[in-house]
């Protein structure tokens, strides 16, 4: 793994961290940020989690050859 790959994996797991603690803060009723503001950020992070991961393990394989 690249120092790159790693930042890349690190923001996916932080992507998935937000979009489980936002689906948790929506489920108690009252998100301490509001609902629209955690469902923004529950609808930005789950694309994010996945492009991220993406990015790292092609890059990852791209510096394996």
């Amino acid at each position: 793994m690249t120092p790159k790959s790693g930042v890349f994996l690190l923001g996916s797991c932080i992507a998935a961290i937000a979009g489980v603690g936002s689906v948790f803060e929506l489920s108690s009723g009252t998100p301490e940020l509001g609902n629209v503001t955690t469902g923004i950020i529950l609808a930005a992070s789950i694309p994010l989690t996945g492009l991220f991961f993406w990015v790292a393990v092609r890059d990852t394989r791209a510096n394996l050859k």
